[in-house]
């Protein structure tokens, strides 16, 4: 199995960012702000703003934290996103997700001003990105493109099978790669998909967030395949001092001695989601002059 890390290729991100950052604050302009929201106490959520924020300050991006309560109500998260809409010091804004289950992702995120929507998921984006017009990329899909490109992956003809048919990663996945310049021939499937093995078999390029620990094991690939793991699964762990160890959708273990080419979890599809949300929100900081 060939392990496609991407440890070296964010950090590449992160340097080039940087660089371009200082250049661009030594002109004169003001460093690009990423305003970050989280509501409630979600420990991954928490360590995910954590690491987000940690790489803003790295590349030389200000970032700015709200911590909302969990029963905080729907208005008063639409009031602050409206209030960092109106703020010239914020390029780019991050609703941290999942949000408690009395609020409506959806309805929220649709009040995210366009012009600094930098994880690409309002309505208005993705109908941008769905013709194939200027847009930001969402962070997930994006940052396995860059994946594709930097390995020298070419999905052009080839069979891709995506697992997960979420707003986040599986619609907009399938939609970029069907467009020219990619032009592979997609499939989306589900964890309820009949005969999924079929379909994972037959393609040269399999993409699964599904969210589901280890639920394709060696079985479901033929030689050659490229497999790009999204899942990132909690399950416990006695021998680990928190109790528990990240996995992904993929039994990577049972791949070990197979001609396959797959990203690790962690190491991963993970690292290039942060990369890419800086990267839009260098661009958002471009565009809004």
């Amino acid at each position: 199995m060939v392990e496609l890390n991407c440890k070296f290729l964010s950090s590449s991100i992160y340097d080039s960012l940087k660089e371009k950052t200082q250049k661009f604050v030594d002109k004169g302009n003001r460093a690009p702000g990423l305003a970050v929201v989280t509501v409630g106490d979600d420990d991954a959520s928490h360590l995910y703003v954590k690491t987000k924020t940690e790489k803003a300050a790295y590349v030389g991006f200000v970032s700015f934290q709200y911590f909302l309560n969990g029963d905080s109500r729907e208005e008063d998260v639409i009031s602050l996103i409206e209030t960092l809409n109106k703020d010239d010091k914020v390029d780019g804004i991050l609703l941290q997700l999942p949000l408690p289950p009395h609020l409506n992702e959806k309805e929220i995120i649709e009040h995210i001003a366009l012009s600094k929507d930098v994880d690409g998921f309002s309505s208005y984006n993705m109908g941008r990105m769905l013709k194939g017009e200027e847009c930001f990329i969402p962070c997930t899909p994006k940052g396995i493109l860059t994946i594709l490109n930097h390995f020298g992956i070419s999905t052009i003809g080839k069979k891709v099978t995506v697992i997960g048919r979420s707003d986040i990663v599986g619609k907009p996945m399938a939609v970029l790669l069907m467009n020219k310049g990619y032009d592979a021939t997609v499939t989306v499937a589900n964890s309820k998909t009949k005969d999924l093995k079929s379909l994972t078999l037959s393609s040269d390029i399999v993409i699964s967030a599904v969210g589901k620990p280890m639920f394709l094991d060696s079985s479901y690939f033929s030689d050659g395949t490229v497999i790009i793991d999204v899942g990132i699964n909690r399950i416990s762990d006695s021998t680990r001092k928190r109790g528990w160890r990240t996995v992904g959708d993929v039994d990577i273990n049972s791949l070990k001695d197979r001609d396959v080419s797959c990203t690790p979890v962690p190491g991963g599809v993970g690292l290039m989601t942060v990369a890419s949300l800086m990267e839009n929100t260098f661009i958002s900081r471009e565009r809004r002059g």
